[in-house]
């Protein structure tokens, strides 16, 4: 039996997945979690298999999808971790993956997709959309357009107007260290201002 934990902060999606889970002999859902603060502790209380971790979640929750796959994938006895999410931006993969994530899929993934993916994970394999995996790969090719999971951090604060200054105060990094790795995203990018990082991030699929 691979017993599950639903995390994601709508409803009507952690309704559909228990009915969906519901209908096979080998599943079991111990807890739905609203917040990622909610998963962690789902988590740590229930011990399941599998986590079902969505990545962004409402304005009542303070960490991230990939924060909560951190803390998870960091208990005794830890559960895997499968992303399932909306997001499918450069950003959102690293850093879900980074963090710990068994695979990613996306939330339009047919049902026997995901159903699959969740026994992969179950039994410790990678489970990763063939969108997803191609991302990655394209990745490995192209790999000096490639930015840093902390490079995208950077970008991503950037992209939402934030200063040096208060990028390096959101990432607990000197001003410095924010200025090299805005010149390395630069270089990288071949552009030579911020708003055309931004843009040309957009354009390739890194930022959202």
């Amino acid at each position: 039996m691979i017993r599950l934990v639903i995390a994601d902060d709508h409803p009507i999606v952690r309704a559909g997945l228990v009915a969906l889970f519901g209908m096979e002999e080998d599943f079991t859902v111990l807890a739905e979690a609203a917040t990622p603060e909610e998963a962690i502790s789902a988590a740590e209380r229930e011990n399941p298999d599998v986590v079902l971790m969505d990545l962004q979640f409402g304005t009542r929750a303070t960490l991230t999808g990939a924060d909560a796959t951190r803390q998870i994938r960091a208990l005794p006895a830890a559960p895997y971790v499968l992303v399932l999410t909306n997001y499918d931006s450069d950003g959102d993969i690293l850093g879900a993956v980074e963090a710990g994530a068994s695979g990613y899929l996306l939330k339009d993934a047919p049902p026997h997709e995901l159903i699959a993916a969740v026994r992969a994970a179950a039994a410790g394999e990678s489970a990763l959309a063939p969108v997803i995996a191609s991302r990655l790969l394209d990745r490995l090719r192209a790999p000096q357009v490639s930015l840093s999971s902390r490079e995208i951090e950077v970008l991503e604060l950037v992209a939402a107007g934030r200063s040096n200054t208060e990028v390096a105060a959101e990432l607990f990094i000197s001003e410095t260290t924010v200025k090299s790795h805005l010149a390395h995203i630069f270089s990288k990018l071949d552009v030579a201002s911020r708003t055309a990082a931004v843009s040309a991030a957009r354009r390739r699929g890194i930022l959202r």
